[in-house]
């Protein structure tokens, strides 16, 4: 896994641990926040992955 990857994640998982603690104390900022952060995230993680795919450089095929 690359840095991205790994940077992708931790978004997530900040995003998570930030939407409970804001459900556990009823804090819709900090919860909202949370959400968006694990959003932001899957969608970095995915619009990388579909950048890298395309941004591959054809092999060339020997016969």
């Amino acid at each position: 896994m690359s840095w991205t990857d790994w940077a992708c994640l931790g978004v997530v998982v900040a995003g998570i641990v930030l939407f409970l603690y804001g459900a556990n104390y009823y804090d819709a900022v900090v919860g909202w926040f949370g959400v968006f952060l694990f959003i932001g995230g899957i969608a970095a993680y995915i619009s990388l992955y579909v950048y890298n795919t395309l941004a591959k450089k054809p092999q060339p095929q020997n016969p």
